[in-house]
This record gives C-alpha cells, sequence and structure tokens, in this order.
C-alpha cells in the first residue's frame, strides 16, 4: 500500500442542514476497515445513476488537522488507518471538490471527494495551521476595474496619481528618520546613565584610599540588575504582546515583498513593540543593534501611510485610496525598507541598493527612482534631526551607525589583494560555522523552550551570562593602557596605574557601535593581542546564542563587530612577526574583517561595500578591496550554508519562491506539479454553495467556469477566477442578481479597496434562509484573465512566469479549456 503522503484518499461527506458541520468522515469498503486508495491519477467513483450533484448537496466538509508541524518533507508522517486525525485545506492545498456520488448501503446518497494528502505537495506545518497566504500581486482586471479605468484615462489624473505616490515615499523617508531618532536617543541616553554609574561604582569599589571596604561584587550586581530588567521588560513585549517583533524583523519583510503575507507584520502595534523592544535589548547589554530592525520599522511605516487609514484605530482618512491593493503595497513596503536601511546607516544609496539586492523580489526602474528618494530624505532628515540634538551646526550626523570617518586615506597595495581574499575566505569559513552553530540552538530553542515565560528567562539568564563573562575577561585580563591615545567616554582604571585605563573595559562599557568605531579607529598598540584573541572568542559565542532570543535585535553589528576584532587581531599578529611591514594599518585590516564576516553570515555584496564605504567615509579606490573580499566571503559561505535571512526563512517554513525553480522539479510538466481536482464556481451560481464552499474550505481563489454540463462544475470551460476575499465581500453587501437593481449603480471598485487589507471571514456573514435561492452573477466581479497554462507546459517555464508576474493562482486547463488543476507556490516548494 502507499503511504498516504503519495495517495489520495476517498472522503465521503454526510448530508446536513447543520452549516457548521464540519467533520470529515472517512468511507471505509465493506470488507475492510482501511481507508480507500486511489491511484496517483484522479479517477473519480460515482453512481451511473446519479451523475450530477445538485447546489444542494454539501461541499467539502473539511476540520483542523492534527499533524505535528514539521518543515522536512524528507521524512513525512503517515497518517493511520482508522485515525480521526483529518487534513485541513489551505489556500494551497489541493483539497478539491469532485462532486462525485457514491451510494451507501442505506441507500442515502453522499456526495464523495478526492483528498490528496500534500506533505508531498505541502508539509505538515503547512497544513496544521493556515499561518502563511499569499498576497494578490497579480492585479484583479475586472469590469468594475476597467470601468475605474476608463473614468479615470486622462493626464491630469495620472499625473495626481504619480505626484501622490512622490508625496508617500517622501513621507515614509521623513516618517521613517524620525522614528530611527526617537529609538537611537534613547539608547544613547540610557547608555550613558548605564555606564557612567557602572564606572564610578567600579573606581569607588577598587579603590583602597576612598573606600577601604570595597567589594567588586557590588558593580557585578549592580551590572546584572541593570542588565536583566530592561531585557525582561522588551522580552515580556514581544513575548505576550507582538511575537512577530523577535529578530531583526528582515526575514519577515523579505517574505512579505516575495508574496507571502506575513500575519501582523505591518501594524502600528508591532512598531510600537519593535522600537520599545530594540531600546530595551540594546541598552541591556545584550549583543546586538538596533540598525537591523529599521527595516522592519520602515516597511510598517510604508505600508501605514500608503493607506490612507489604520486599521488598528479603525480611522479612514479617505486618502490614498488608489493605492489600497497589495501590489502597490508592495512597493511603498520596499522604499520603507530602504528608508529604514538608509536611517541606521546614513547610506542612501546602500539603502537602495540593500533593497534591491537582498530584499526586492520585483522590481522596475521607477521604482529605483522613488526608493533613491525615499531614502535620501530619511538619511538628510536623520542628520538634522541628530546634529542638532547634538550640538553640531555641520550636519555631521549622518546614521544610527556613525563609524566614524578616517583620519587617513585607506591605501592599498596591489599585493593586498591575496591577503584580503584570504580575509574573505576566513570570513566565509567563519560565517557559515556561526550561522550553522545559530541554526542548531535555534532548533534546540524550538524544541525546548515552548513556554512564554521560559522565553523570558532565557533572555534574562543570556544577559547574565554576558555581563559575567565581561567582568570575569575585565577582572583577569590586565591590559593597561595610557589616557588620551584611545578616545573612549568611561574609561575604567581598575589596577592600572594612575593616568592609565583598562582597555578591556573599555571594549565593554559602551554600546556595540561605539566598539565598532573604536577598533576602527583606535591608534596601533591600544591593545594586547590576548585582549583581543579572548574578546572575539567570547563575543562570537554571545552574539550565537543571543540571535534568536524572544527580543528585537538585529545581527549587523555584532557580527561586524566579531569581524573588525580579528581583523584588527590577524594585522597586529602579522605585525608582531613582521615589525617592518609598515602597510597594515590595523584600522583597515579591521574594517576588511568586518567586511569579510558580514559577507560570511549575511551574504550580500555590492550593497554591504556602499554602506561600509559610505558610513566610513573611505575612499572610491578602496571599493575594489572591500568587493573582492566579500565576494570571496559570499562564494565560500555558499558552499557550506545560506545566508542567516534565508535560514530563518526556511526554519520558519515561509513558502518563498527562489529566483529560480529548484533542480528536483526540472524537467516536470505542469500536471505533475498541479493540485487537483478542483473546487470551481460557475458563472452564475447559487448563493447558498458559494456560501458553503466558503464555509467548508479554506481556498482563496476558485477558477469560474461555464458551459457546465448540470452541476459537474470542475469540468467547466473556465471564463475567469474569483477570490476568497471578493465572494466574502459580496455575501455581505449581498450584491445577489436578483437584487440588482438597488446596487448596480452603487458598486464599484472602492466597495472592495474600503475592507482592505483586513478582509472579513465567512463567519461575519450569515445567509438567511430566504436568502439561499438567490444567485450571485460574477461577470462583473471576476477575473476574466486569469493566467492558464496547459498541463503539458514544462515546469521551468511556468515557474518563470508564476514568479515574474507575482501571481497567487495558476489554473491549469486541458485542450477544451477546461479546468484539470491549479497551481500555487507551495507546489513549487513541497511537491
Amino acid at each position: 500500500m502507499k503511504k498516504i503522503d503519495d495517495a489520495e484518499c476517498l472522503i465521503d461527506i454526510s448530508s446536513s442542514d447543520d452549516e457548521d458541520n464540519n467533520i470529515v468522515h472517512k468511507t471505509k469498503r465493506k470488507e475492510s476497515s482501511k481507508p480507500i486508495f486511489a491511484a496517483s491519477s484522479f479517477v473519480p467513483l460515482q453512481n451511473p445513476k446519479e451523475s450530477e450533484i445538485s447546489d444542494d448537496d454539501e461541499p467539502p466538509a473539511l476540520s483542523p488537522s492534527d499533524f505535528e508541524p514539521s518543515c522536512s518533507t524528507n521524512n513525512p508522517q503517515p497518517q493511520q488507518a482508522g485515525s480521526s486525525s483529518t487534513l485541513v485545506a489551505s489556500e494551497n492545498t489541493s483539497v478539491r471538490s469532485a462532486n462525485a456520488l457514491l451510494e451507501n448501503p442505506e441507500g442515502r446518497n453522499h456526495p464523495t471527494f478526492y483528498l490528496r494528502s500534500r506533505s508531498a505537495a505541502i508539509n505538515t506545518a503547512a497544513l496544521k495551521d493556515d499561518v502563511y497566504e499569499s498576497l494578490d500581486y497579480d492585479v484583479c482586471d475586472n469590469v468594475l476595474f476597467k470601468e475605474e479605468q476608463k473614468r479615470t484615462d486622462n493626464a491630469r489624473f495620472n499625473i495626481k496619481k504619480d505626484i501622490l505616490r512622490w508625496i508617500i515615499f517622501i513621507q515614509i523617508g521623513v516618517v521613517t528618520a524620525l522614528i530611527a531618532c526617537v529609538i537611537d536617543i534613547p539608547i544613547e541616553e540610557l547608555s550613558a546613565v548605564k555606564y557612567t554609574f557602572l564606572k564610578d561604582s567600579v573606581d569607588n569599589n577598587v579603590a583602597v584610599n576612598l573606600n577601604p571596604n570595597g567589594n567588586l561584587v557590588i558593580p557585578y550586581l549592580y551590572w546584572i540588575l541593570m542588565s536583566i530588567i530592561p531585557v525582561i521588560l522588551g522580552a515580556a513585549l514581544v513575548t505576550y504582546v507582538e511575537p512577530i517583533t523577535a529578530g531583526s524583523g528582515m526575514p519577515q519583510v523579505k517574505s512579505y515583498l516575495n508574496g507571502v503575507k506575513i500575519p501582523r507584520i505591518v501594524r502600528i502595534k508591532t512598531l510600537a513593540v519593535k522600537a520599545v523592544g530594540v531600546v530595551t535589548a540594546v541598552v541591556g547589554g545584550l549583543v546586538g543593534g538596533k540598525e537591523g530592525p529599521m527595516a522592519h520599522a520602515g516597511a510598517v511605516v510604508a505600508a501605514g501611510i500608503s493607506q490612507g487609514k489604520s486599521t488598528t484605530f479603525v480611522k479612514d482618512f479617505r486618502v490614498f485610496r488608489a493605492f489600497r491593493d497589495d501590489h502597490e503595497k508592495r512597493d511603498f513596503v520596499l522604499g520603507g525598507a530602504a528608508a529604514g536601511v538608509a536611517a541606521a546607516f546614513g547610506s542612501p544609496i546602500g539603502g537602495m541598493l540593500f533593497s534591491l539586492e537582498e530584499a526586492a523580489s520585483f522590481w522596475n526602474q521607477n521604482l529605483i527612482w522613488r526608493t533613491l528618494v525615499a531614502s535620501i530624505i530619511s538619511s538628510f532628515t536623520l542628520n538634522i534631526v541628530l546634529s542638532a540634538y547634538h550640538g553640531l551646526h555641520n550636519f555631521t550626523f549622518t546614521g544610527l551607525f556613525n563609524l566614524g570617518k578616517f583620519e587617513q586615506p585607506l591605501k592599498f597595495e596591489y599585493f593586498e589583494l591575496p591577503i584580503f581574499m584570504l580575509f574573505g575566505v576566513t570570513g566565509g569559513l567563519l560565517g557559515a560555522m556561526w550561522n550553522s552553530y545559530n541554526t542548531h540552538i535555534n532548533r534546540f530553542r524550538a524544541r525546548f523552550v515552548k513556554f512564554k515565560f521560559a522565553r523570558i528567562i532565557e533572555a534574562a539568564l543570556v544577559a547574565i551570562i554576558g555581563v559575567t563573562l565581561a567582568c570575569i575577561m575585565i577582572f583577569f585580563i590586565n591590559d593597561c593602557r595610557p589616557l588620551g591615545n584611545d578616545p573612549t567616554d568611561y574609561p575604567v582604571q581598575l589596577f592600572c596605574e594612575d593616568n592609565e585605563y583598562n582597555a578591556m573595559a573599555a571594549l565593554w562599557f559602551q554600546t556595540p557601535e561605539a566598539t565598532v568605531r573604536s577598533l576602527f579607529h583606535d591608534p596601533p598598540g591600544s591593545h594586547k593581542i590576548l585582549t583581543l584573541t579572548v574578546f572575539t572568542l567570547v563575543y562570537f559565542f554571545l552574539a550565537c546564542i543571543t540571535f534568536g532570543l524572544n527580543v528585537s535585535l538585529g545581527i549587523f553589528i555584532p557580527t561586524g563587530l566579531v569581524g573588525a576584532a580579528w581583523g584588527r587581531l590577524v594585522a597586529m599578529i602579522i605585525f608582531y612577526i613582521f615589525p617592518e611591514a609598515t602597510f597594515l594599518n590595523p584600522g583597515k585590516y579591521a574594517l576588511i574583517g568586518a567586511a569579510a564576516n558580514l559577507g560570511g553570515v549575511l551574504r550580500m555584496t555590492i550593497s554591504l561595500s556602499v554602506i561600509l564605504m559610505e558610513t566610513t567615509g573611505a575612499e572610491t579606490s578602496f571599493f575594489f578591496p572591500l568587493i573582492v573580499t566579500l565576494i570571496s566571503a559570499k562564494w565560500v559561505g555558499d558552499y557550506f550554508t545560506e545566508g542567516i535571512y534565508d535560514i530563518q526563512i526556511k526554519m520558519s517554513c515561509v513558502p518563498v519562491l527562489p529566483w529560480e525553480l529548484l533542480p528536483k522539479y526540472k524537467g516536470h510538466k505542469a500536471s505533475q506539479l498541479m493540485s487537483s481536482p478542483v473546487i470551481c464556481i460557475k458563472k452564475i451560481d447559487s448563493a447558498k454553495y458559494i456560501y458553503k464552499i466558503l464555509r467548508r474550505c479554506k481556498h482563496n481563489g476558485f477558477p469560474v467556469v461555464e458551459d457546465v454540463e448540470g452541476n459537474n462544475r470542475e469540468n467547466g470551460r473556465v471564463c475567469g477566477i474569483v477570490l476568497r476575499s471578493q465572494l466574502i465581500v459580496i455575501l455581505l453587501n449581498a450584491l445577489y442578481e436578483e437584487k440588482k437593481r438597488f446596487w448596480e449603480k452603487e458598486i464599484s471598485i472602492e466597495t472592495f479597496r474600503n475592507v482592505y487589507p483586513r478582509y472579513p471571514s465567512i463567519d461575519s456573514v450569515r445567509l438567511p434562509n430566504e436568502k439561499q435561492n438567490y444567485t450571485v452573477n460574477l461577470e462583473i466581479f471576476m477575473n476574466p484573465s486569469p493566467v492558464r497554462v496547459s498541463e503539458c507546459d514544462s515546469a521551468s517555464k511556468i515557474f518563470k512566469k508564476f514568479r515574474a508576474l507575482g501571481l497567487r493562482h495558476m489554473i491549469v486547463i486541458n485542450r477544451e479549456n477546461r479546468v484539470v488543476g491549479i497551481i500555487t507556490r507551495k507546489d513549487f516548494l513541497y511537491k
């Protein structure tokens, strides 16, 4: 017998007038108690005397699955015979109505449906909950949309709409920069208070002449207390208020721009929790930065401004209505992500390139200019506000991640290029190792740290571990340096002589951004080799266990900090061996090390090199060493693992489409990828049937057919496609054919845009008995030009078409234009 993952189950739906009866019963053969399995090709079983199904027949009844979630498709778990577990139909499952009849022993006729398990097509995690749906990037080109196009088909309206787009992008840049200031200023002020207090506490408890009863345990306890309080606060907000804000947010934004609807990713509450969470995590001393989450913050700002309304506060400002669809919203979110990166690094060109290289799945020439303008406005606004706040009159505070400018131009000799390539290879190896370790740690968390309270305790425990390791290093490594050589803000004397400070304490008693700046610009001889060696190892470990906690933190700063530390360390070791090597500038090699480590973890090249150049003021001639290092790191790292963002996306089981079709599907045809049979709707169909299929299944797209023989809808000729959201709006507004004279003049595309993006669910619809016999004419609502492919088309061809057009559904037809299957994004990933 074939496993259930590769077979189709025969499902018997008992007729019932109860609309909430969602129980699926498995039919059993008379001579066996095992479930019936059919061949891989669809062969409908029906009573020859009963070849049609009426509108009164029940559509497929579906109930939630009891499957254990798993992202792996290598070892699918078959459903046991006789088990009560059932499969749930989501947008992309292949549970489709066959509308066949099977006569039971009692003589009752029940419609019989084939249910193909999709763990071969969809893993059980995707089946358990409808967590991830697709976005409708394909514009619904229906009659209502065309009527609006005719009304607005004039140069004046087009110019007005184009101007509104530019205004929105400018607003996105300004608001994103202001949010960045709101995040940065509290971090700077609270960190200054924290490290000033800790410095004074250390000095008072180590100076015998001032405090004979001094005890260094006291500042250690103070440090722990001042770390775990904000960390617990931030972790509690993320865990209990908005869990989607955990991490940097870049994997979620990348998934959204790829066409996957991530729940609650662009809500105002998400932005508020993200901002507070970043402040508390950085002030708490966790190994992370505030730069990564800025891309997520910018995306939320863009999504909110571009829609002209707030669903959270139930307020519609009645502006920007023309942009209320997924296609337009996607472009604004991309601009917001670019503005967030530009504000974080003070790098407008880098922000635009970051969105192009790392985030965007769809791009066009006009979007380049708008994204660049949003990035420039964001960077400029941040520059003005922070420069004014810090009392600067020349507007030199360029971004949150301010690495400072190198006093001397960064020069290189051509014989250094092999060294830079070796740095890149090392960064690729270390990045792949870091990604692998972090992935195993996060899998351990997902398996064992399940309770919400445990996640908060874990974050506090990591904070305590970080403080403990830092105190041990400061106490036992006596690296004393004269005051004045290192421009540290909080010099701690500890056991050093007068007019000296502890170099190890200087690395810890400041924010991670300030530590990176110190490693770039400290003069030669500011640290011992032992100091940087231990610091690099400890920080590598802390970064590995921190990224993945239930807090809002980015990965850019700790990755760059580790790279800057080992890059400077290598330069010091080479100079120690070859004192005559005058070309060894430790700051230059710290920058190369940071680039190598970032490239090994993030796998970015062009945008990362531009960001580093813009944040450090490096000369354009130094672009070549940076790009050589980054490309070497990416090539080596890609040989072992993927980038950390792609790894997180896969761990979350998000169905993100790659740039190319997966190799295992090359050579396949559409008939091997499609899901069948398909639930279809007639162009003029009964309200009762539409209501029941919406109640009994969770698909989000239904082919509209005509030339139907009786009620055998799945064999009709395709004339369009209609979305679930459209059908619900139609039922809610009672847009029945029999009442057409009452609503015909009032209906427009705005009827559907006004409820975007939070469309009501079918639970909000009630169909009284007197309206069950009404009909719905889908001619003006359906998309009459859905993308159709032949069942013989190659998988490579249809994948390119699917991805390039940003489709949600692709209908598979035969030579007679009749439906034989449907393809969604999950069919290209988990089949």
